[in-house]
């Protein structure tokens, strides 16, 4: 079982578009390197922008963090991909991509990921939910169907992301959400400069024996995205996971 602790970020970088509408790549990177997270989830990473130093937007971010990137991006087109990415300084050990577009609305998906820990195997998901309740309701219906248990236990799993639901309570969705978790940590996290709604949660199983929850709210932060990323560090003991 994982014992090191980790820290574990989840950041919407609105395609790296600020909240003063200027698009700056590298200022997002430097919140990246102020978060010193181990793992960290992103949405809305957008390769279609012109590349700048001849790197896609991901590539960007990759080198200013200095994590492996694993691209989930659920957006094509002639100029590039738009979509869900994971940024890791742990090893990957298998990539999953789970489709959870619903018909007439904008492409959805999520990385399923496992990586290998200080002490054992580490399971990520990274998603975007959509912006409609009837939308998220089946999103999180495809992820709950990804997250049944196999013939083995369910090792240390983390589900970052945002949630699109404004409240904290979340309604049914996120309660069926923190049904299948044993913990979730939200903050107000949007708008950036002024947030009010949690929007962006990292959902934790199980319950780690030590945590620590944070938003991010440098002055960087506040204007790299019209999101603040969330932040956690956590560590797990040995206790047997039930599936």
């Amino acid at each position: 079982m994982i014992r090191q602790s980790l820290r574990v970020a989840t950041y919407n970088v609105h395609g790296c578009v600020g909240f003063d509408g200027r698009y700056d790549p590298e200022r997002v990177g430097a919140v990246l390197r102020e978060l010193e997270a181990d793992i960290v989830g992103l949405q809305e990473v957008d390769n279609h922008r012109p590349q700048r130093q001849g790197m896609h937007q991901l590539e960007l971010l990759r080198r200013a963090s200095g994590l492996m990137a694993v691209p989930g991006l659920n957006i094509s087109s002639k100029r590039g991909e738009y979509g869900n990415a994971l940024l890791t300084r742990l090893p990957v050990a298998d990539v999953r991509r789970l489709d959870l577009s619903v018909a007439g609305h904008e492409p959805r998906g999520a990385i399923d990921v496992d990586l290998v820990g200080p002490e054992g195997r580490l399971r990520v998901i990274v998603t975007h939910l959509g912006l409609r309740p009837s939308e998220r309701r089946q999103q999180v219906a495809g992820i709950l169907d990804a997250l049944n248990p196999g013939p083995e236990p369910w090792p240390p799993t983390l589900l970052l992301g945002d949630i699109n639901e404004w409240m904290p309570s979340g309604g049914v969705r996120v309660r069926a959400l923190t049904g299948r978790f044993a913990a979730d940590y939200r903050g107000r996290s949007f708008p950036a400069p002024c947030p009010v709604f949690f929007l962006d949660r990292i959902f934790a199983h199980p319950r780690p024996e030590r945590a620590r929850f944070t938003v991010h709210r440098s002055r960087l932060a506040r204007w790299a995205s019209d999101h603040l990323p969330v932040l956690g560090e956590f560590s797990w003991g040995e206790a047997t996971i039930a599936g």
